[in-house]
C-alpha cells in the first residue's frame, strides 16, 4: 500500500471486510505483542500482575469454591490467568493463536511444574475437549468475532463443560464499543512498538456502524525509511446486556448472571468491561 492509496481509501469500511483482527498469529507480530502482554506499564494487552492476582483470587474463591477444578481458558495469551490458577491446584488448558504467547506460557508451566496444557489454535476451529468445571473467555475477546462465530464458540464452550459447570465471560459493554467506533482519528510516531520494530508512524481511524452495531478500527503503519504503508483492521460487535442474556439462554445455559465487573477491591474495576457467568444445567 502507498501513501496515495491511503489518502484514497474507502470510508467507511464494511465491518470485518479489511481483517478479522490485528495479526496476533503472525510470528514477528506475536513476539511484539508478547512484550505488551508482559508489560507492567499499561493494561492494553494484558492487565498488570496485581489486577490479575485479584481476579484469580475471585475466580478461585467465588466461582470454584476453592475446589481443585478443570479449567479451559480461551484466548489465554501467555497464560497469566491459567498459570496462576494452576498454582492454586487447578488443572488448566489454554487455547490461543499467538505462537509467542503459547510458547511463553508452555515454558513457564514447565519451569514451575504447573498442571497446564497450552494449545496454539484458533478458538473458532479448535476442539475444546470436554469435562471442564470452568470455561473462561476474558478481557473482551468475545466481541472481536462475528456473531455467528461468537455463537459457535459459546456452543463449543457449553459442550466442553461438565453438567453444573460454569461459563465465565468478560465482554465489552455496548456503550464501550460504540465509543471506540466514534473516537477521533489519531496518529503517533514511534522508534519501535507493537506494529513495527523499526521507526514508523502509526495512524488510527475508527468507524461506528449503526445498522450492524459494530466498531471498525483501521491502523496504517508508515515505515519511516521507505514510506511504505501497511494496513491492519479489526471489528468489534456490540451487544446489549439483554442480548448477552438471551444468547446464553438460547444456547441452553441456566443461572445467568450479569455483573458490572470482577468483584474485587477498588483499583481492579474496569468500567469498559462487564462480567457474565452462567451454568450448564445439571442432569443433562
Amino acid at each position: 500500500m502507498t501513501i496515495e492509496e491511503l489518502i484514497r481509501r474507502k470510508t467507511p469500511p464494511e465491518p470485518w471486510s479489511e481483517g478479522e483482527k490485528i495479526p496476533w498469529n503472525e510470528p514477528a507480530f506475536s513476539e511484539r505483542m508478547l512484550r505488551e502482554h508482559l508489560s507492567q506499564e499499561h493494561d492494553l494487552a494484558s492487565r498488570r500482575s496485581s489486577t490479575i492476582d485479584a481476579h484469580v483470587d475471585w475466580i478461585h474463591d467465588r466461582v470454584l469454591g476453592g475446589k481443585p477444578s478443570g479449567i479451559l481458558d480461551l484466548g489465554c495469551g501467555p497464560g497469566l490467568y491459567a498459570g496462576r490458577l494452576a498454582a492454586r491446584g487447578h488443572t488448566c488448558t489454554g487455547i490461543d493463536f499467538s505462537p509467542a504467547s503459547v510458547r511463553y506460557a508452555g515454558e513457564q508451566a514447565a519451569r514451575e511444574g504447573l498442571n497446564c496444557t497450552y494449545v496454539k489454535a484458533d478458538v473458532r476451529k479448535a476442539d475444546f475437549g470436554s469435562g471442564f468445571d470452568l470455561v473462561m473467555f476474558l478481557y473482551g475477546e468475545l466481541n472481536v468475532f462475528r456473531p455467528g462465530d461468537a455463537r459457535l464458540i459459546l456452543e463449543k464452550a457449553r459442550a466442553a463443560l461438565e453438567p453444573g459447570g460454569t461459563l465465565l465471560l468478560e465482554p465489552h459493554r455496548f456503550d464501550t464499543i460504540e465509543r471506540i467506533g466514534r473516537q477521533a482519528p489519531f496518529w503517533q510516531s514511534a522508534e519501535a512498538g507493537l506494529f513495527s520494530d523499526a521507526p514508523h508512524l502509526w495512524l488510527r481511524e475508527s468507524f461506528w456502524d449503526d445498522q450492524s452495531r459494530t466498531a471498525t478500527t483501521r491502523y496504517f503503519i508508515v515505515d519511516a525509511a521507505t514510506g511504505a504503508v501497511s494496513r491492519m483492521a479489526d471489528t468489534m460487535q456490540a451487544y446489549t446486556d439483554q442480548e448477552y442474556h438471551d444468547l446464553l439462554e438460547d444456547l441452553g445455559f441456566a443461572e445467568i448472571e450479569l455483573l458490572p465487573h470482577f468483584e474485587t477491591s477498588a483499583g481492579h474495576e474496569y468500567s469498559d468491561l462487564m462480567l457474565v457467568w452462567a451454568r450448564r444445567p445439571i442432569g443433562e
